[in-house]
């Protein structure tokens, strides 16, 4: 459950590589992308319904104050901070995609998702999606052009089962660790990249904060969705001349 505000992708700078040395250009076969807060800007919708939820359900509203500092921590803190009862999970998780599948036309790409999903896609890059929420959802939101360049789904992951769900997606793809890069927002996709041997890349226009991610030790941080394409893709893009 995502509990922190999303951010406009910010202006044209190159990504930062904050930890250990990143692949270079082509070398990721399969790229894994997170839905909410990496692809789809979906904050509003979700500080709209969250205190909704949360009488429903039993746990602690979010006061409008305390917004930024649940941005800076991580999904377990949120819930013990929010006195989310854990074995709601699947019944908060399940609401919430029932929910937005009503609220769909509120939920757009963030600027630049559409030209990064087909970039990747034109210069040979596997494109996979794992998230916590449902495929159908997904789909309705990217539009059938840009759910088509997806050619692997592992949705309906539950909050904490990411690492579970990403090495059932490598096997099914064929495509080892070493070769995939995982793209999220959260201090847990960066979890679960770790737990099973993946490079992780951070976008600096989600819910957790860049501070936060960049903290936690990220191979790369992304400021916008182009800077993604410009060092993830060229795989069949043709050499310059000498």
């Amino acid at each position: 459950m995502k509990a922190r505000a999303a951010r406009t992708p910010g202006p044209a700078v190159p990504p930062s590589s904050v930890s250990s040395p990143a692949a270079p250009p082509g070398r990721y076969r399969l790229v894994v992308l997170d839905f909410d807060g990496t692809l789809a800007d979906s904050f509003g919708w979700f500080c709209g319904v969250l205190n909704g939820v949360a009488d429903r359900y039993g746990f602690r509203r979010v006061a409008p104050e305390e917004s930024e500092a649940l941005r800076g921590m991580s999904a377990a803190a949120i819930m013990r901070q929010l006195d989310v009862p854990l074995w709601k999970l699947p019944l908060i998780s399940r609401h919430m995609h029932a929910l937005m599948a009503r609220d769909i036309a509120a939920i757009r790409p963030f600027p630049g998702v559409p030209e990064l999903l087909e970039g990747l896609a034109t210069d040979g890059v596997t494109l996979a999606l794992l998230s916590s929420n449902s495929r159908a959802n997904i789909q309705r939101v990217l539009g059938p052009t840009n759910a088509g360049r997806v050619a692997h789904y592992a949705c309906g992951a539950s909050v904490f089962g990411k690492a579970g769900r990403l090495r059932k997606l490598l096997r099914r793809v064929g495509v080892p660790a070493a070769e995939t890069l995982c793209i999220g927002d959260e201090l847990r996709d960066l979890e679960a990249a770790r737990a099973v041997g993946c490079a992780f890349g951070a976008v600096a226009w989600g819910y957790t904060t860049a501070e936060a991610l960049r903290a936690a030790g990220p191979d790369l941080l992304f400021e916008r969705p182009g800077d993604i394409g410009s060092l993830v893709g060229c795989r069949s893009r043709p050499s310059a001349a000498p």
